[in-house]
């Protein structure tokens, strides 16, 4: 047998330490990039992740908001002058699918969260209250109250210490004294003598609650006293949109108790009174006239209380068209009250226990016959109603997951029904209004159920 020709065997070239070592670096490096740009991407799946979830959590918040929004005018719908209780329209963390929204309402001591729809009547209107009545907000002064009047008034005489085009024209940036009534209350901005101190006082942020940063004196703004108190500006007392109705929510014209023409009011008497009582009241409304107010027609026409209760929100003292502004006794808080003219002390005191006497009936403005003399009642009349047709509503909305929340301001004339909008002003710009205890636990994955409890115990 012939020999197998044997092939030599390969050897491989052998590789030093040196080269190994260069490979074992090379692959640790291949393995530090790929290990980056797994940690490179993930961050960036995380970002991408939490902002997907911010986004949606932005969206949720603007359609809570427009929930609120749409709340607050089915509360508004059909009230025919009347206002709103807390109880009629809570305002407090009312659910919307995931999340929830407040309605603020303005505080009576800056140490409670309040809530609820606010009635514009209960406010001081720029536009017509008097430079003396302006003079008695907290904070105000004669340069400001002074030039308000002279903002307002359609000549260019100068009030005081007001200021008109002379002034405005000369500063940086110029512009003329618009000598029309003010639009929004914002617009107080552009006047002579307005500063944040009087606008706000101590509130900047508007959540009616005197806050940490509101009472540590110099520390953080804004400027305090860090008295323990929170000193309110003018803003929560003052509005534009306050107005006499032209008509009754029915579209109705209000009836002239001192017309003599025609047999409007004598048609209301007879659907009010028995048959009996018609001709004696007519006969002394017709030798009384004219009447100065509700007040005193109530008090000479022979009217009993609860048959002025029936048609006094079907007449008035003049024909209707007037558009000067009164203040809701029944709703305006002490400062506001204590602007009405001839009313002390005393007096506001007197209206603000009389009305919040549990069952008093509230719906006409007999009642402030009995809480003050009635001469003083007679006297302070001409400035006073029991009906609104203006709100406003401060609304909070925050998602579920509290990423993400929005605040606005709404104004809305209830005049006719539905209810129209009449201003909105995005508010989320001055913050979280509420605890911060409540979006750390959202966002920590409590559920509402478990915040506001907690909340509404005071364990905030």
């Amino acid at each position: 047998m012939s020999k197998q020709r044997q092939h030599p065997r390969r050897r491989l070239p052998r590789i030093g330490w040196r080269a190994a070592g260069t490979v074992l670096i090379v692959a640790m490096w291949i393995i530090l990039a790929l290990v980056g740009l797994v940690l490179v991407l993930a961050r960036a799946m995380r970002v991408e992740g939490g902002g997907s979830a911010n986004g949606a959590a932005q969206a949720q918040a603007a359609a809570i908001e427009q929930g609120a929004i749409q709340y607050v005018l089915a509360h508004l719908s059909g009230l025919n002058g009347s206002t709103p209780s807390e109880l009629d329209a809570p305002g407090e963390a009312i659910r919307v699918g995931d999340g929830a929204c407040w309605i603020l309402h303005p505080s009576d001591d800056g140490r409670t969260y309040a809530f609820g729809i606010t009635d514009e009547s209960g406010k001081l209107n720029l536009n017509t209250a008097a430079a003396a009545m302006l003079l008695k907000l907290p904070g105000m002064t004669t340069e400001l109250a002074d030039s308000i009047v002279d903002w307002r008034d359609s000549d260019g005489d100068v009030t005081a210490e007001g200021a008109e085009s002379q002034y405005y024209l000369l500063l940086n940036d110029p512009y003329e004294c618009k000598n029309a009534p003010l639009e929004t209350v914002e617009e107080l901005w552009l006047i002579r003598g307005i500063t944040p101190q009087i606008f706000f006082g101590e509130d900047t942020n508007r959540n009616g609650v005197l806050d940490d940063n509101e009472n540590d004196g110099a520390l953080s703004d804004p400027p305090d006293n860090a008295d323990g108190r929170l000193d309110r500006g003018i803003w929560d007392f003052v509005t534009v949109y306050s107005a006499r109705p032209r008509a009754s929510a029915s579209s109705v014209q209000l009836i002239n108790v001192n017309d003599t023409r025609g047999s409007e009011l004598s048609d209301l008497l007879r659907q009010v009174l028995s048959p009996q009582r018609v001709a004696p009241v007519l006969d002394r409304i017709r030798r009384a006239r004219p009447f100065q107010n509700l007040l005193d027609f109530f008090f000479r026409s022979g009217l009993t209380e609860a048959e002025f209760h029936q048609i006094a929100g079907a007449v008035a003292t003049e024909s209707g068209r007037n558009s000067a502004a009164l203040v809701n006794v029944n709703t305006a808080p002490r400062e506001v009250l204590a602007c009405v003219p001839r009313l002390e002390e005393s007096d506001v005191a007197a209206l603000l226990s009389w009305r919040s006497e549990p069952g008093r009936d509230l719906s006409t403005i007999a009642w402030v016959a009995q809480a003050l003399p009635r001469e003083k009642a007679l006297a302070v009349a001409d400035y006073l109603t029991t009906q609104s047709y203006r709100f406003s509503a401060d609304i909070v909305a925050v998602a579920g997951d509290g990423r993400a929340f929005r605040r606005c301001r709404i104004v809305v004339d209830a005049t006719s029904s539905p209810p129209k909008l009449l201003y909105w002003q995005d508010l989320t710009h001055l913050g979280w209004p509420l605890p911060p205890d409540i979006i750390v636990g959202l966002r920590s994955g409590l559920p509402l159920d478990r915040l506001v409890p907690a909340y509404q115990q005071g364990v905030w």
